[in-house]
């Protein structure tokens, strides 16, 4: 059986492992032992900033509905319990978009939690 030596094999992942580090800085992006240990962590930054990025977007929308809710005299609380018993089925991303975009629909909505929480 021939000899089969692994040069070109390991040279070609080498590449690929440096070239997912570009950006680092010092030995973070030439050094394969650090560039490895880099990229290892900056998978685990980003797979947990994915999940906090859905947070703070719900986070954002609660906040322009309550001012937006409050600035025509009900606060999200009471927007959130007015709308369940309103059966008015809307999420929080659209229905701050409304109160953004639209509000005389949004007013419209407010309207009907008012009118549901007996106000």
């Amino acid at each position: 059986m021939t000899r089969i030596k692994r040069g070109v094999t390991a040279h070609r992942k080498h590449k690929r492992e440096l070239k997912r580090g570009e950006g680092h800085r010092g030995t973070r992006s030439k050094n394969l032992k650090r560039v490895r240990e880099a990229n290892l962590h900056a998978g685990d930054y980003a797979r947990r900033d994915r999940r906090a990025r859905k947070r703070q977007m719900r986070q954002l929308w609660v906040v322009r509905l309550n001012a937006s809710a409050r600035a025509l005299g009900v606060p999200y609380r009471d927007l959130i319990a007015g709308m369940k018993k309103a059966n008015i089925v809307i999420d929080r991303k659209m229905l701050s978009d409304l109160a953004i975009r639209e509000p005389a629909a949004f007013a419209e909505v407010i309207a009907q939690v008012k009118q549901a929480l007996g106000r």
